[in-house]
């Protein structure tokens, strides 16, 4: 039977490790565990990896690092700041990468009730523990199926209008290339995910993401195709993102609703 990232029991398999890590990564990864641990201390509950580095896809000068910090108490000023601070030496040490994104959480938060099928999920299945104990002990086991397609994306609608305002502010081609990367990034695992259930497995790859979104949708596959190529390699054209967040993305936020719902509200 065809490997689907899950275990036997149709459980998700925890995607990346540390020994997925290729040999040009090494070193910002050592550099992100030692500054991390050095900026934050004892606030820090834990660090994880996630994304194209700790599943060995990176492309040196191309990807970027991410991190998933999550604090005892929730992130204050000082820590956002330190934050900053953090990514912006990473990207500059270390030109085996494209920038470093660094999401702040609380431990509070990543095991609460609310979070449990959004948050808490992409800690247990798709973050490679790099500092700390383990979170995702203490959560549970997750299935590809639709309450958790409705909280991890389907809140797509809410991002619309932020996409469009980001397209009217934009001036510089850098502008342009940093929310064409954004949204179809967002876009391509939103397809996915709500094909996921009936597909019956999960994916992190964005291509093949696309390839199997496009057998249930075959009139949205080549866009979805294209979308997953400029996730890769953004580009500079306001009409490619005209046609996201005019066409693809409203038609793919219509049709998740229809199938899973929207993702449920949360408090401030």
């Amino acid at each position: 039977m065809e490997h689907r990232g899950l275990d036997a029991y149709g459980y998700f398999e925890r995607e990346g490790s540390l020994g997925a890590v290729r040999g040009e990564f090494r070193g910002v990864v050592a550099a992100a565990r030692e500054r991390t641990g050095d900026a934050y201390g004892r606030r820090l509950h834990s660090a994880y990896l996630y994304g194209s580095v700790p599943r060995g896809t990176a492309r040196p000068g191309r990807s970027d690092l991410d991190l998933l910090l999550v604090l005892h108490q929730a992130p204050a000023d000082q820590d956002r700041d330190a934050a900053e601070v953090l990514a912006r030496g990473l990207d500059e040490d270390f030109p085996e990468i494209d920038g470093a994104g660094i999401l702040l959480e609380d431990k509070a938060r990543v095991l609460s009730e609310a979070e449990r099928f959004d948050l808490g999920w992409f800690l247990a299945c798709l973050c490679t523990p790099l500092l700390g104990a383990d979170l995702a002990e203490h959560l549970p086991r997750y299935r590809p199926d639709s309450l958790l397609a409705r909280e991890t994306n389907g809140d797509l609608a809410d991002l619309l209008p932020g996409w469009r305002t980001r397209l009217r502010e934009a001036s510089a081609p850098d502008d342009y290339r940093r929310l064409s990367r954004t949204c179809a990034r967002r876009l391509v695992r939103t397809g996915f995910t709500l094909v996921m259930p009936r597909w019956g497995g999960w994916t992190s790859d964005l291509a093949e993401s696309a390839e199997i979104f496009g057998t249930y949708y075959p009139e949205r596959a080549a866009q979805m195709r294209a979308a997953a190529a400029v996730a890769l390699d953004p580009v500079a054209d306001p009409a490619v993102l005209r046609a996201y967040i005019e066409d693809l993305g409203p038609w793919l936020a219509d049709e998740y609703t229809a199938r899973h719902g929207t993702k449920a509200p949360r408090s401030a």
